[in-house]
């Protein structure tokens, strides 16, 4: 009779694939659900990208497989991108690895670098699948809490003894999944240093990059003194270009553990299709007028969304970057009720706080993933509850 691996049976359970089982269900039933609670982007791919994959699937060359590594001028892109939008150099030949999108990096980072039963520190709340690797690789993962009253920075003067002598890897990011907070470059030199001095791998999950509001743009730990020495970022062109289903990202920094990514993708894949790296070779190199654009509507959508909470009297702080918002739920609820009880009695969909850790009970996440009048009619439908 076959089994499941041991390996597979320590997962965590996939929570979004519960939330979307949720939402499924409600619209089968022929409801008008509001899907505040998902994380894919809603705007299609640049008319540009779209033409150069085009393009590059015309030519018999990227019918083959490509170089293990990724293609040279992916690489390149990548290097060019962080030295106009960041002032980073970054060597496309030992300090580039091309990723399967940004998820497959984090969950290759612990199977590449730790050994089974090591620690690694995690954000609460965060990003559920960090936990996929941690769960792959065998090894320990503690918490690191992020609160209000710390901007949603986790305090390393809180980290024991213990756990700063004996952890291998720190996985940070942001702009913050799902709280919407940023870190500025005090903050990344205060981890680069505590890294540096406690022999800690940083990765830096810098998915949403692009994405920070009030003329504020995300400071990349690329620019932190020692970021080299000390860590990785790794960067998805699913945000800032509207690719997520391109699947398709890439991580710069430090050379070992660089290499530490491509010999585990050396045995696991060969590499991405060519006609897809070609196309984000040239997302990254063309012309950025879409990245303002799709900056300019989020924004546009979070003032919709500040704005009528504020009108119905919930009482919440602007994201000030990603594309998420992170909301207190009203007194009497915990997150998981007051999500099911939106879904009910109002058609709208929002992403529970407990299910990116203990730290995010109490809050739901909400995105800006459909058009400010959907968002508007959201919180219309939601004043009608009168629970504000």
């Amino acid at each position: 009779m076959v089994q499941f691996s041991e390996r597979l049976k320590n997962l965590p359970d996939q929570f979004f694939a519960a939330l979307v089982k949720k939402v499924s269900a409600a619209m089968e039933e022929g409801r008008d659900v509001i899907n505040l609670g998902q994380g894919n982007p809603d705007q299609p791919t640049p008319k540009h990208i779209v033409r150069a994959l085009q393009e590059a699937a015309e030519d018999p060359k990227t019918h083959k497989y490509s170089a293990f590594r990724g293609i040279k001028e992916l690489r390149q892109a990548a290097s060019d991108f962080y030295k106009r939008a960041y002032n980073v150099e970054i060597d496309p030949k030992r300090e580039v690895a091309i990723l399967f999108g940004a998820k497959a990096g984090l969950v290759e980072l612990p199977l590449a670098l730790m050994n089974e039963g090591e620690l690694m520190l995690l954000p609460d709340p965060g990003y559920p699948d960090y936990l996929s690797g941690a769960g792959l690789a065998g090894v320990r993962h503690e918490f690191m809490p992020l609160l209000e009253e710390n901007e949603f920075l986790p305090d390393y003067t809180k980290l024991t003894d213990i756990q700063k002598q004996q952890a291998k890897m720190m996985f940070l990011n942001y702009p913050n999944n799902p709280t919407g907070a940023t870190a500025d470059l005090d903050f990344f030199e205060k981890t680069t240093e505590l890294a540096k001095e406690y022999d800690i791998a940083v990765v830096h999950d810098f998915a949403y990059g692009a994405l920070g509001f009030d003329g504020n743009k995300p400071i990349s730990y690329m620019q932190a003194n020692n970021a080299k020495e000390t860590g990785i970022e790794i960067y998805t062109l699913s945000k800032t270009y509207n690719m997520a289903g391109w699947r398709v990202g890439f991580a710069v920094g430090n050379e070992k553990m660089i290499e530490a990514i491509n010999l585990i993708q050396d045995h696991m894949y060969v590499s991405l299709f060519p006609a897809v790296q070609k196309a984000a070779a040239a997302a990254l190199t063309d012309d950025q007028t879409c990245v303002n654009e799709l900056l300019a509507l989020y924004e546009e959508r979070r003032r919709v969304l500040v704005t009528e909470c504020s009108r119905i009297g919930w009482d919440i702080k602007a994201p000030k970057g990603s594309f998420f918002a992170w909301l207190p739920v009203p007194d009497g609820f915990t997150s998981e009720g007051f999500t099911d009880f939106l879904l009910e009695k109002a058609n709208v969909a929002v992403a529970a706080g407990n299910g990116f850790g203990t730290h995010g009970e109490g809050y739901v996440r909400v995105g800006l993933l459909v058009d400010k009048e959907r968002i508007k009619e959201a919180m219309e439908r939601i004043e009608k509850l009168g629970i504000f």
